[in-house]
């Protein structure tokens, strides 16, 4: 697969990665171990090299990821993120990035990751309560002594990415962005530019909407994070259906799924972007990859973007307790 170049430090992964978030966290129930071990490796035969996890999706999905990889160590790239307490039993995420909690997040995730070194270690929301210069410090300290070696940030600000940057030059954003979510391209994409910092985003199939799969009356349990999401309430969710209609519509023009659309799409926007859509099945994963071999010329990208700029999305992207927490 193509590789793309995240930073100025030379990070290089394939043009699209696998987010593992869904595998134990935030979609329903997680699926077994073995079936996650054997989704992940099969990733990494397809020639996936970027791999994407988190302290707060649980222990599970960093040994998971961990496990899995341990074949595959120093021929892929492994993300995890700091930010938030752990140990907490009443399911609350409360922000945290102090110094030293940094530290003992670090040598957890080494711990479970099966690696002396962290190839991407992103601050997962910013914390209001701690300096971004000192958490760029932590990292930059950590990166010394060969603990981390790339430094990343997660749904944060432009400001903030400055700032973070000037003390620690950070190797890559991670934050959402596709066809339903274009609000990174007012501010955060040309900032990204500006300094050479990388793009990853996440939730690239519109949290699986793009896929066309997710019907108009769909309903999601409570332990479905989209349960919660205001874009997928009912109204939201049938108005939303126009956007899956166009993607339907310009896939069958080109005999590819509007999935593959969604994500050629956003890997023709910058040659710095690197998608991490999440699977649980063998067939979507298949279905993805495709993505990266399919070229859409300029004609195309006018198509599409005519034909969507005719819809109005409906719904917030995140309930108001969380969208509190990215921007800033």
């Amino acid at each position: 697969m193509e590789k793309r170049t995240l930073g100025a430090g030379g990070l290089d992964v394939s043009a699209l990665g696998l987010g593992c978030m869904g595998l134990s966290h935030g979609y329903g129930p997680a699926v077994g171990k073995d079936a996650g071990i054997a989704l992940i490796r099969a990733a990494a035969e397809r020639g996936v090299t970027f791999f994407d996890t988190a302290q707060i999706y649980g222990e599970a999905n960093e040994e998971m990821v961990g496990e899995a990889l341990e074949p595959y160590r120093g021929h892929v790239v492994i993300a995890t993120k700091f930010g938030f307490e752990f140990g907490r039993t009443d399911g609350k995420q409360i922000l945290c990035s102090r110094p030293d909690h940094i530290r003992l997040a670090t040598e957890g995730s080494l711990k479970r990751l099966r690696v002396e070194a962290i190839d991407l270690y992103y601050q997962h929301r910013v914390d209001p309560a701690v300096p971004i210069e000192d958490v760029a410090g932590t990292v930059k300290d950590l990166i010394a002594e060969g603990k981390v070696k790339h430094f990343g940030l997660s749904e944060a600000g432009v400001e903030t990415i400055r700032r973070a940057h000037a003390v620690q030059p950070v190797a890559a954003l991670q934050s959402e962005y596709s066809l339903w979510w274009r609000e990174p391209e007012r501010e955060v994409i040309p900032t990204l530019e500006t300094l050479g910092i990388g793009f990853v985003p996440f939730s690239p199939l519109g949290k699986g909407f793009l896929t066309g799969a997710i019907a108009a009356d769909a309903t999601f349990g409570k332990d479905d994070f989209r349960s919660i999401v205001p874009r997928f309430s009912g109204e939201a969710l049938q108005a939303n259906q126009a956007l899956v209609t166009v993607l339907k519509r310009l896939a069958a023009r080109k005999g590819v799924t509007p999935a593959q659309i969604a994500l050629a799409w956003l890997l023709a926007q910058k040659p710095w972007i690197a998608p991490i859509p999440g699977t649980t099945k063998l067939t979507r994963l298949e279905e993805n990859l495709g993505a990266a071999n399919l070229r859409l010329t300029q004609d195309d990208l006018t198509t599409i973007e005519a034909a969507v700029s005719e819809v109005a999305v409906q719904g917030d992207r995140y309930p108001a307790h969380l969208q509190a927490r990215v921007g800033r």
